[in-house]
């Protein structure tokens, strides 16, 4: 075994190892836990045992912290502690980790269907280009950092689809114990997320005479060279809700709300796990299919049915 090295030192060098592999923005996620929680935690320390992370992990939870968080930490964590031992300078140990039962499912929270269609109307006679954004991602279920990126050469109305290639998004560079932010215009979350989406006929309406007058280089949300920040977007869109007085409504509840609707039109699953852009379809399962008492005594009618 190689000297030893505080986990400090090691999460040094896993950083520099690690920042040729990745994109910029998985870094500044990596780093930033790293900065928050991991360094306080253990930095000073040679050697991790597992009762020292079981406990982190408790105290995370006390904190406040959801257990997505803590997993994504600990992941980091186990990365770091790879390339230690992988190099020998950290003893190479297994951490097995246990996360208190969770009673509640958390609920992911949609519009009603009659708000959805107050939205897609108002939209229509209260026409803007921030305003075609929320409807763009009623129609879509796109992500903010994707409505934000979205250029008027990537709607292509010739083939009513609209094609998701870039996400913009603003990130924390943490150099040499520095924080500053950076806005990057990147690809997507992952290689799922590079799909085309088939336009609405309704939105087709809306979006085929502005595409003939446009500069197709521009950015959507604002008509012009220079983008919409998520959070300047955000707020927009905030704003815009409470004057209609809708439910105060997380940004990413359209993409759900997008997704509920194709899920209650009875659409394949596999094709809606493709029009969000999931990696797996097992995300778009554990979020949208929750079978209620009718659906569920149905399945018992078919299946004696069958049986008789």
């Amino acid at each position: 075994m190689n000297e030893q090295k505080r986990i400090s030192e090691v999460i040094g060098l896993w950083k520099t190892d690690k920042k040729q592999y990745v994109k910029k923005s998985s870094f500044s996620i990596y780093a930033l836990l790293i900065e928050n929680h991991l360094l306080p935690e253990f930095g000073d320390l040679y050697d991790i045992e597992e009762a020292h992370v079981q406990a982190f992990v408790l105290k995370k939870i006390d904190e406040g912290l959801s257990q997505k968080t803590i997993k994504d930490i600990l992941i980091v964590l186990k990365m770091v502690l790879k390339f230690g031992a992988k190099n020998k300078w950290l003893e190479n140990k297994s951490l097995e980790v246990k996360f208190p039962t969770q009673r509640r499912p958390s609920k992911i929270e949609v519009l009603s269907r009659s708000n959805q269609k107050k939205i897609m109307q108002h939209i229509k006679e209260h026409f803007t280009f921030k305003n075609l954004g929320v409807y763009i991602c009623l129609s879509a279920g796109m992500r903010i950092g994707e409505i934000c990126a979205l250029t008027w050469e990537d709607i292509d109305a010739d083939a009513e689809v609209i094609r998701i290639r870039k996400t913009l998004q603003r990130i924390y560079v943490i150099e040499e114990g520095s924080r500053k932010t950076e806005l990057i215009l990147d690809t997507p979350k992952t290689k799922n997320s590079n799909r085309d989406i088939p336009i609405s006929k309704d939105l087709l309406k809306m979006l085929k005479p502005i595409k003939k007058i446009i500069n197709n280089s521009f950015f959507v949300l604002s008509n012009s060279s220079r983008p919409t920040e998520p959070r300047t977007y955000m707020n927009y869109y905030k704003s815009f809700m409470k004057e209609l007085g809708m439910p105060n409504l997380k940004f990413h509840g359209l993409r759900h709300s997008f997704a509920t609707r194709c899920i209650e039109s009875r659409c394949d699953y596999k094709t809606v796990s493709a029009l969000l852009g999931h990696s797996n379809i097992n995300t778009t399962l554990n979020l949208y299919v929750h079978p209620n008492l009718e659906q569920k005594k149905k399945c018992i009618d078919q299946m004696l049915k069958a049986l008789k």
